[in-house]
């Protein structure tokens, strides 16, 4: 994720067909591990283990953050929630990518619908480099920013936080956001570590010299930073572009909580405080969520949801007419894929389908 390397427009449909088969198998998969760290925290007997590690999870007052001024809730029991992959370069996290590039950013962005009775859900990604109108936000250091067409999405995170991300997609989507989970990337080093590598099958071979990662085809065992290199790389996937990354990061996220399950870490408890110290301190959610009991009460209300069935869509796009680097919203599709997810109904298959596609 440390590259920004524009998106090609006319090399990014190259692939086009490869990468939607792609998507329906990957996409979607980050929100399992959060759900990762629901199941720990509804460990039973254990339990008691994990509550010292209560104080890792950060929280955001988002009710008081946006106020009165937000779309209205389902008219459903569903839910909708923002899971945000964010990357953060501060501190000894920079040293993972060379120094080259400071702060953080918001790299990965889903919208996770979980229909009314919460049996299913989908996860809508919306691409970072979408260009989007940011509402007017708050100030890390006071005062308001005023509203501003054509910002590219990732730049809202870094610029104002999740508040502001929060708001802007309900701005633009019209969807009321019920929760927020925020997982830095960088976390997942000591978190891979921690489980002993994770394996992943590599399609193709990935060169990338500045991320120092050079991969063969085929099931490759990546420790922590070589999976936090995998995740970021942009040079040696596809056309280069966000399109293309977008595949990468979900499909180790599966392996991730593959190796998890077959580990079996509820049954062995030490182990399973290891994985779960690490995975919360890579977490933050909502005020409402900033707990384990509170994780935990809201894993038991999920407890239908089969993560293997999970519907997984791109937010249909379009290759910008002024810049081809960036892409928009494509019309009507997007309103289409919004107006179901706000009505908690079925989303029509025209609305899942993207001009834009990547490679």
């Amino acid at each position: 994720m440390s590259h920004d390397v524009m998106p090609q427009g006319p090399r990014a449909a190259r692939r086009g067909k490869s990468s939607q088969r792609k998507r329906k198998r990957r996409t979607g998969r980050i929100i399992l591990l959060t759900l990762l760290v629901l199941v720990l925290a509804a460990g039973g007997t254990t339990y008691w283990m994990y509550s010292s590690i209560d104080g890792n999870i950060k929280g955001v007052d988002l009710n008081k953050a946006l106020g009165d001024d937000r779309p209205q809730r389902l008219p459903t029991t569903g839910q909708n929630l923002l899971v945000l992959g964010s990357d953060s370069r501060a501190g000894a996290n920079a040293s993972l990518d060379g120094g080259k590039v400071s702060g953080a950013r918001s790299d990965t962005a889903l919208v996770v619908h979980i229909p009314e009775g919460r049996t299913r859900a989908t996860a809508i990604s919306i691409p970072r480099d979408t260009l989007v109108t940011r509402p007017e936000c708050e100030k890390s250091g006071g005062g308001t920013a005023p509203s501003k067409q054509r910002v590219m999405f990732n730049s809202v995170y870094s610029q104002f936080g999740p508040a502001c991300v929060v708001k802007t997609v309900e701005k633009m989507s019209g969807v009321r956001l019920d929760h927020y989970l925020e997982i830095d990337f960088s976390g997942f080093k000591d978190l891979v570590d921690a489980i002993g590598g994770v394996t992943v099958d590599i399609e193709e071979p990935i060169k990338d010299g500045a991320a120092g990662l050079d991969l063969a085809a085929g099931p490759q065992k990546l420790d922590g930073t070589e999976s936090l290199a995998f995740v970021r790389t942009r040079y040696g996937v596809g056309d280069g572009s966000d399109l293309g990354r977008i595949g990468n990061q979900q499909k180790f996220l599966m392996a991730l909580l593959g190796e998890i399950k077959r580990q079996d870490l509820l049954g062995s408890p030490t182990k399973a405080y290891t994985v779960a110290d690490s995975a919360t301190k890579a977490l933050t959610t909502d005020s409402e969520l900033d707990s384990l009991t509170k994780l935990s009460e809201f894993a038991q209300s999920m407890n239908g949801v089969d993560p293997n069935s999970m519907e997984t869509i791109m937010l249909p796009v379009a290759y910008d007419k002024k810049d081809p680097n960036r892409v928009v919203a494509a019309e009507p599709n997007a309103s289409q894929l919004w107006k179901a997810i706000r009505e908690d109904t079925r989303i029509p298959e025209s609305a899942k389908k993207s001009p834009a596609t990547g490679g």
